[in-house]
This record gives C-alpha cells, structure tokens and sequence, in this order.
C-alpha cells in the first residue's frame, strides 16, 4: 500500500456560518489542508449552504444533531474516500452527530466531537454521557480498523484536557469537568489501546492550548486549555513529520490543530 503525504487539520469552529463570517474561507486557502476536520458546526442539514458543503476540490461527509443549531461534524478530504461515515450505529449518542470518518487508501480518518460533562446548570451532570461516547466510539473505531486492516487518526475536540501542561490553570480546575480524574483516567486508557497524541509525542515539554474562555480576556492572556487533538495508530507515528497547533488563528474560541504525515 502506498504512502500518502497527507496535511490533516482538525478545527472546533463554534459554528461554521460564524466561521465564514470570520474568514473560514480564506482560512482553508492559506492553509490547503488535505484533509480537514470540523466540530461544532451547528447546522442543519435544510440550511446548509452549497458553498460549505463541498467545498471545491473536495469530498465531504457531515453528521447533523437533531436538535438544531447544536453539535454537529464534518469531514473534507481531497481524495476519494473509499466509503465514509457519520454515525456509529449507537442510538444513544448518534442522534447528536458527533462523528464524521473517511476511509482512504492507506489510513482511516476519523473526526469527532466528543461531549462536555456539564450540563445546563454547570454542572458536572453530563460526565456519564461523555464517558460513554469515549468507550463507544473508540470501540467503534478500532473495530473498523482490524476489520478494513488500515491504520488509524482520530482527531478532534476531545473537551478533555488530559495532563497538567494542557492548561493554564490546573491546580483550580480538578473538579471541573474537561480535567476531572475520571475524564483524564478515561483519555489515558483510550490512549492506552495503541494510539499516540501526535503533539505531546514531539512535543513533550510545549505548553501550548487549543482553546479560550470567552470571558475575561483569557485568549489575549492565554489562559488556555489544550483539548483538540490528532491521535494516531502507534504504527502510523513514524510518518508524522509535524503536528502543530496554529495560536494565530481566530474565527472561534478553539484554533486549528493539525499534523504532516510522510
């Protein structure tokens, strides 16, 4: 099987109609991503613009919640997946359309929102919700790969910071869900199943965050959380060549996460 040379970009855009607004566009030119992965596109499939849902010199698939202007995924790629995927045959969590894959010729790309653990009243209501979907969609995922014999990357808004050097402020936010124990406990042992997290792999030391508050200034003081991953199958490590994270990048309250594989 050949060896593509591939740039994958993972972005939360905090809706994709805002993004445009913002420069998502002129984003995607400067940045010419192979393949791109979006959460949090809040859009309905009715109101879906042409425009955004293939984008030119694309293929794409998009996964739509049923509640409106909620969740939702989507996955780009130029080349021609060998069959795609929006859901993970799971009632419970597909209804919420937090999963969007592709397979191609040599790698499985998937993309995935996974849930906060608070629930409307900030709490930590949620958390069994989101534990859950980890379980089920990395089953999911590997069984797909020992199945198609093809090697892994799960990239997305994991809303889970995973060590102490993924965010600002560690020390206060041990009860807060995106860092509690059972959360980061829940990251490890997916991880544990035969991934590596691309940036902290070459990276080890980098104290850089995917996402801000949007109060208090925390962008403009960086007081940041890294919760936006690319995780790939450890066989697929050695082709990774860079994995960045791009700070410079606005239209949301997370930046644009990405990796070169070779």
């Amino acid at each position: 099987m050949s060896k593509v040379s591939r740039k994958i970009i993972s972005w939360n855009v905090n809706g994709i109609r805002a993004a445009e607004r913002k420069g998502f566009m002129q984003w995607i030119a400067r940045a010419k991503p192979d393949v791109l992965g979006l959460q949090e596109t809040r859009i309905d499939d009715l109101i879906l613009p042409e425009r955004l849902r293939v984008l030119d010199g694309y293929h794409a698939v998009w996964s739509f919640a049923q509640k409106k202007g909620y969740s939702g995924t989507a996955l780009y790629t130029r080349e021609k997946p060998v069959k795609t995927y929006a859901a993970i045959g799971d009632d419970a969590y597909d209804h919420e359309g937090r999963m969007t894959a592709a397979e191609l010729s040599d790698v499985i790309i998937c993309n995935a929102y996974f849930p906060k653990g608070s629930g409307t009243l900030r709490d930590n209501s949620r958390v069994p919700f989101k534990l859950g979907f980890y379980r089920a969609f990395f089953d999911w995922a590997l069984l797909l790969a020992k199945r198609r014999k093809k090697p892994l990357v799960v990239m997305g808004d994991f809303n889970t910071a995973h060590e102490n050097i993924d965010l600002k402020n560690w020390k206060t936010n041990s009860g807060t869900s995106g860092f509690l124990p059972e959360e980061r406990a829940e990251m490890t042992k997916q991880l544990e199943r035969g991934f590596a997290d691309t940036f902290r792999r070459l990276h080890p030391s980098v104290a850089r965050y995917s996402w801000w508050s949007q109060r208090m200034g925390a962008r403009a003081r960086n007081i940041g959380w890294r919760i936006d991953y690319v995780w790939v199958s450890e066989k697929l490590m050695p082709r990774v060549k860079e994995a960045f994270i791009d700070v410079e990048v606005l239209g949301s309250d997370h930046c644009p996460v990405g990796i070169v594989l070779g």
